[in-house]
């Protein structure tokens, strides 16, 4: 078992948003970790329950009905992937992995179990903060009925599955262009991860077919990025997915 580093790089939290009053779960065997980043999301206006082991955080979550969850994977009793299988069991609770672990292989085995987004120690404070806010607001949304996700170049209207520019002429996209976009646009400011992308736009035989997005998403960005070689909306996370951020 990886130990995570505990450090905590804390940059300017100047102009971030309060969590008003929402609830996150924090887990992290490091207590002295624990308690420095509790009190960060304290002050940022978060309410918070604090787990140190895996059966900990299994139980908080099903009693404490977080609106988050922020997951270390080093943990001393049950490994965080295993405890990410327990929730996803039952919740569609965001979770959020925070961990030491960088490898390629950690990142997308916990994005397949359900990991909404990966960020690794140490780290800024206002990187979380925004994951957070992203992830919260994407909760948020899935509950409202379907709408528009607009950027400056272009309009997602998942109500009326079509894509506008901004004047209102309508953007053509074939079925499996729209597939990607608009499950991308669905996890707004969250990695998707590619296995996750295959099995929904082609099928689960396809989950190996990389070349498959790689072809699609050169022909999204050309026809919705103002500048598809510097992509402004359609990003990759190499070796990992893919993330829309409006």
């Amino acid at each position: 078992m990886n130990a995570p580093t505990g450090k905590l790089a804390v940059r300017d939290m100047a102009g971030s948003a309060p969590g008003s009053g929402q609830r996150v779960l924090l887990v992290d065997d490091e207590l002295s970790f624990l308690k420095a980043l509790g009190i960060t999301l304290k002050a940022h206006g978060y309410q918070l329950d604090l787990a140190s082991s895996g059966d900990e955080a299994i139980a908080l979550a099903a009693s404490r009905h977080p609106d988050v969850v922020i997951l270390d994977l080093g943990l001393p009793d049950v490994d965080g992937i295993e405890v990410l299988a327990a929730i996803r069991a039952w919740s569609s609770v965001p979770v959020l992995v925070l961990s030491a672990r960088d490898s390629e292989s950690d990142k997308v085995a916990a994005l397949d179990y359900g990991a909404d987004d990966y960020v690794t120690k140490p780290f800024a404070i206002n990187e979380l903060l925004a994951r957070m806010r992203a992830l919260l607001r994407r909760a948020i949304s899935a509950q409202e009925p379907l709408g528009c996700v607009e950027t400056d170049h272009f309009v997602i209207d998942l109500a009326a599955m079509e894509v506008r520019d901004r004047s209102g002429g309508h953007i053509r996209l074939t079925p499996t262009q729209w597939k990607i976009v608009e499950m991308l646009a669905r996890n707004r400011g969250c990695i998707v991860s590619q296995k996750q992308l295959l099995r929904e736009v082609w099928g689960d035989g396809y989950d190996r077919e990389t070349n498959y997005l790689r072809v699609f998403m050169v022909q999204v960005r050309h026809k919705l990025e103002p500048d598809p070689s510097r992509p402004r909306y359609f990003h990759t996370e190499p070796g990992i997915g893919y993330r829309f951020i409006p």
